[in-house]
């Protein structure tokens, strides 16, 4: 009986190939998941990764609310091509607070991993307005509803749930979240008290009027954040796939 024969038996009876197909999970299962054990976390320690302020988690749902997600990843896979245009590829330890993460392939646009203090405030409100006005060539839709003002009357319910599923955020986080949220707007003092529990916040208010707090407000001061808070030039470099 021929080799090709032999094959052909194993796919004409329904148990040998029931139980072929089980031993292949079971040994492709074991490949992926024993190596696991053998490390105490898949997450690398790096310093510097924190909640997210009171302000940049408003405008993280602002950002996932209108859909942002769709045309923007933030994961910078660890390829050559990737690092050279957006930087040091992304790390689990980054997204550890994020409920959802927003990691994905899908690029209509460039990947944010990488892109907070990379333009202005001033910037990134005549971007989020209308594109074209900074970049002609852009097929994003302008979100100039953006300038409504925030209701974040309830921010510190939501930093009491997130704390539920795991992030750190203490008591005194919670109890200063709605004070926390009118800073980081309407102070750009290196002292602001809201710098100590959240470094590297960016401070001011995007939209040029600190007396009412916008939306636009809370979208900038999260995407200003991305990528910002972990020093990469303290990170081991892996090796980059080509």
């Amino acid at each position: 009986m021929s080799v090709f024969n032999q094959h052909k038996v194993l796919e004409t009876n329904v148990f040998f190939l029931a139980v072929g197909i089980l031993l292949f999970v079971i040994v492709g299962g074991l490949v992926e998941i024993v190596p696991l054990f053998s490390i105490s976390s898949t997450i690398e320690k790096v310093g510097g990764v924190r909640p997210y302020s009171p302000l940049e988690l408003m405008g993280r749902d602002i950002y996932i609310r209108e859909g942002c997600y769709l045309c923007h990843s933030q994961m910078i896979r660890p390829f050559k091509d990737e690092v050279e245009r957006y930087g040091h590829y992304s790390l689990a330890a980054e997204s550890k607070y994020d409920h959802p993460f927003q990691w994905g392939s899908k690029r209509t646009g460039p990947d944010l991993a990488r892109v907070g203090g990379k333009y202005t405030d001033d910037w990134l409100v005549r971007h989020f307005i209308n594109p074209r006005d900074v970049v002609p060539e852009s097929i994003m839709p302008g979100y100039p509803h953006l300038r409504k003002p925030l209701d974040y009357s309830d921010i510190a319910a939501k930093l009491e749930t997130l704390r539920a599923v795991g992030v750190p955020y203490t008591d005194d986080d919670i109890k200063n979240a709605k004070t926390d949220l009118e800073e980081q707007v309407r102070s750009d003092s290196s002292d602001a008290a809201i710098l100590k529990r959240y470094p590297k916040a960016h401070m001011g208010a995007a939209d040029g009027n600190p007396k009412a707090i916008s939306q636009m407000d809370a979208l900038v001061a999260y995407v200003q954040v991305l990528g910002t808070m972990v020093d990469f030039t303290a990170v081991k470099p892996e090796t980059i796939r080509r």
